[in-house]
């Protein structure tokens, strides 16, 4: 027996917007349960009113994997309700995509070679309602996956996009997830034609525009437009969840480091013992930078060069202050993670279901992964309640997306989350960085919250 759905309220409100409109947007804070409010939806769309027949879901691959399909036979409502996984090989997907199944879920990787296999059979495109997990994976209006996907949404009779981070890096990343929806109704055709109308050149040199900003009342412009077919809500306003305490943990270089660190900056070389760094361009500089502040660097040989043992330092005694709870670590290098493991002999690399399982199950001190690869769709709050950033992403749809792996629903102590910061460095200017986009997505989520019933 599964388990007996009792919604609540904002579950409701999200039901209702997905049935009223069949071009819809739901941009739900990470812990609201999107994916059964979406299957709820699609279960109503094709049982009692009967208006579709074939779903396709556009997901990223771990929640493709696992997560619907686990959602779905949870609750008793939406057992029979039947799911094909287009994953794997050619010929595993070619068989999935044949399958009779009243919902078929790919990875946003395969949706090229969807639309490619659909084409070439002639099979036409089937699909009533199309459902994009993560919308915002779609923000690249020059990405392939964009360019076959839009070109082929438009024969759905429903289209829904969800995410929770619908402008991680600014406005201007709206336009081809809503031209997604609504087919340019909305925001206009074109990326160009957007640009133009509702933002101006920012940084530039002579020949090259590098970003924009919008223009004076762009954004209440923008929001307006958008308020009939999308909805927003944010977990602080529906749940009544832990304590979340951001912790910053400052680490300071010793004099030789911080000269090494100087000299890198201002002349993007620098010799180590074990070889040579360089910096060709100021984004590879930046980055660079980040390696330097975590401990080692990718040197011109290929091989790692160590810069500093801080931050290790700072991990061991966060560990040995936690008296055995269980950490969650988010590191960035690969040398970040060969380096933790040498030094934390019981450490896990997160890998798969039977890890997260190992982890919910409290038999793990600490889990390591890279904030890519648990972004999505995972439920490690069972596990613990402390999170390490070994090294900021510049990301902030990464970053919140991997805090909420332990801050949402069914959390049951305060979470306290370390941020491992470099004074004076890069990493400041990282922490600064998601703080400004932060605010930009604050303004479209209050905007378009869904009204208190």
């Amino acid at each position: 027996m599964g388990q007996v759905f009792k919604p609540h309220n904002y579950q409701k409100i999200a039901i209702k917007h997905v049935l009223k409109n069949k071009r819809a947007g739901l941009f739900l804070d990470m812990g609201l349960g999107k994916t059964v409010i979406t299957l709820t939806a699609i279960d109503k769309l094709m049982y009692d009113r009967l208006e579709i027949e074939k779903v396709l879901i556009i997901a990223p691959l771990r929640v493709a994997e696992d997560t619907w399909s686990r959602e779905a036979e949870k609750w008793e409502h939406l057992k029979h309700l039947t799911i094909s996984k287009i994953l794997g090989s050619v010929k595993e997907r070619r068989k999935a995509l044949i399958t009779d199944a009243d919902i078929y879920i790919i990875n946003r990787e395969n949706v090229v070679w969807l639309i490619n296999e659909l084409s070439s059979f002639g099979n036409g495109w089937g699909f009533d309602m199309v459902v994009i997990d993560e919308l915002s994976s779609f923000k690249a209006s020059s990405s392939k996956r964009f360019k076959a996907l839009k070109k082929y949404i438009t024969k759905s009779n429903r289209v829904l996009g969800l995410t929770g981070t619908p402008s991680p890096n600014g406005l201007i990343d709206l336009w081809s997830q809503v031209y997604l929806i609504d087919s340019g109704e909305r925001l206009g055709k074109t990326l160009t034609g957007y640009r133009e109308r509702f933002f101006l050149p920012d940084k530039r040199n002579q020949h090259t525009i590098f970003s924009y900003k919008p223009k004076e009342e762009a954004e209440d412009n923008i929001y307006k437009k958008l308020e009939d077919i999308c909805l927003s809500m944010t977990a602080t306003d529906w749940l009544d969840l832990p304590e979340r305490i951001d912790n910053i943990n400052y680490i300071t270089f010793d004099s030789k480091e911080e000269q090494a660190y100087r000299e890198f900056e201002k002349e993007m070389y620098l010799s180590l013992l074990e070889g040579e760094v360089t910096a060709v361009t100021k984004g590879v500089l930046t980055n660079k930078l980040l390696q330097f502040c975590n401990g080692a660097m990718y040197l011109e040989s290929g091989g790692i060069g160590v810069t500093s043992d801080k931050k290790i330092k700072t991990l061991e005694e966060i560990v040995e202050c936690s008296n055995g709870k269980p950490i969650l670590c988010f590191y960035s290098y690969k040398h970040d993670l060969e380096r933790i493991k040498k030094a934390f002999k019981k450490a896990t690399v997160l890998e798969d279901s039977e890890t997260i399982k190992q982890w919910n199950n409290g038999e793990i001190e600490l889990l390591l992964t890279h904030p890519a690869s648990a972004g999505h769709g995972l439920n490690l709050q069972a596990g613990g309640n402390i999170i390490v950033w070994f090294g900021l992403t510049w990301s902030l749809e990464l970053y919140m997306q991997a805090n909420a792996r332990l801050h949402r629903q069914g959390q049951k102590e305060s979470v306290i989350i370390h941020h491992l910061i470099t004074k004076n460095t890069v990493e400041e200017r990282v922490l600064n960085a998601l703080r400004d986009k932060k605010e930009v997505q604050d303004d479209l989520m209050e905007y378009l919250k869904a009204k208190y019933e």
